[in-house]
């Protein structure tokens, strides 16, 4: 990952505080997690948690338009779209935090109706953010990058709240496809504030620690997915 700027520093550390405090940050090294992409993983995010909570939200909501606006541009984006489903609420709160129409990504078409794989109102070459809830390796970013590009629209970024920053090739599968991803928060940011905080006791952190430092081979260890 490339380093980062003061700006984007504090928002990851605020984010991080925002997932531990509203418990949305779950570690579990003994008893570990499979990802949807098979990986297992001591620990797990639930983005979707985080719509209870309206003042959280809204910082969140904030910090994404900073971003969004600071590496992307102000003017450069046409639309948001978000990815079924987790990435719904989040492409809602943040199209209109940035004053876009929305549109949202089913994962495949409804089968009826217009067939539509795509909600909303789409127009042909419009530059479109997917917005989804976090990134874990990519996978499902690139297929509603697809979804989005064959309805005849661009897309060439994606914004999640939180990326794993764990296993590798996850950016680079999205920039061989010439599409960027944006984040405000780690699994290293998060592992500092539960640290800094004392949100988790020490073998529980050490435990993720084991994890950050080789993803694969603890996930292939603990019964989940390998290196392909």
């Amino acid at each position: 990952m490339t380093s980062r700027t003061p700006r984007q520093q504090a928002a990851a550390r605020t984010i991080a505080n925002i997932l531990l405090e509203t418990k949305a940050v779950n570690f579990r090294p003994e008893e570990p997690y499979t990802l949807t992409a098979g990986w297992a993983s001591p620990v797990y995010i639930d983005c979707r948690w985080l719509i209870s909570f309206p003042r959280a939200r809204r910082t969140i909501t904030l910090l994404a338009r900073e971003e969004i606006e600071q590496t992307i541009g102000f003017e450069h984006l046409d639309s948001v779209a978000g990815g079924e489903t987790a990435g719904i609420p989040y492409a809602a709160w943040i199209s209109d935090a940035l004053m876009l129409p929305m549109q949202y990504v089913r994962k495949k078409s409804k089968g009826f109706g217009r067939m539509a794989q795509i909600e909303g109102s789409l127009e042909e070459n419009s530059n479109v953010l997917l917005v989804e809830d976090l990134a874990t390796d990519g996978g499902s970013k690139l297929s509603f990058v697809k979804a989005i590009r064959d309805a005849g629209a661009k897309c060439n970024h994606t914004f999640v709240v939180f990326f794993y920053g764990a296993f590798p090739g996850a950016i680079e599968s999205l920039e061989k496809e010439d599409v960027s991803l944006l984040y405000l928060c780690t699994w290293a940011d998060v592992i500092e504030a539960a640290e800094e905080g004392g949100y988790f006791d020490a073998d529980k952190i050490s435990g993720v620690r084991d994890f950050l430092k080789d993803p694969i081979g603890w996930s292939q260890s603990h019964g989940g997915r390998g290196a392909d």
